[in-house]
């Protein structure tokens, strides 16, 4: 199984970025999937997940109405669309596959497999 993120870069604050993970491996429709992120100095924390078919999507607080989760299961892609970029918002961003339970969630022990990250920073 291998989880590929992509899409990182160094933007301006306001700015927008599309984060994108391809799947190989697995089948996508059978995993819940997330997207996670560590800043310099902090823990790795939740950013957004979404279902298996996409009817359910949940977000951080931070970042509620500023990102949007979307999945092409054709593709075998998840995306992470950020719009309204803070510089409180640079870290590197990870993606998670989740084997569906039939609940998402922020916990990182629900997350089977991990991509390796995609670093994004904003300046201010």
């Amino acid at each position: 199984v291998q989880l590929q993120a992509s899409g990182g870069g160094v933007v301006q604050a306001g700015d927008s970025l599309r984060l994108s993970c391809a799947a190989s491996g697995l089948t996508l429709s059978s995993y819940a999937m997330g997207w996670f992120r560590q800043a310099p100095g902090k823990e790795r924390e939740f950013v957004a997940a979404i279902s298996p078919g996409s009817s359910r999507t949940y977000y951080a607080d931070s970042v509620k109405g500023r990102f949007t989760i979307s999945r092409d299961n054709t593709k075998n892609t998840v995306y992470l669309q950020m719009n309204s970029l803070k510089p409180e918002d640079t870290a590197v961003y990870y993606c998670g596959a989740d084997r569906f339970s039939g609940s998402i969630g922020r916990e990182q022990w629900r997350y089977d497999y991990w991509g390796q990250g995609t670093l994004v920073t904003v300046s201010s």
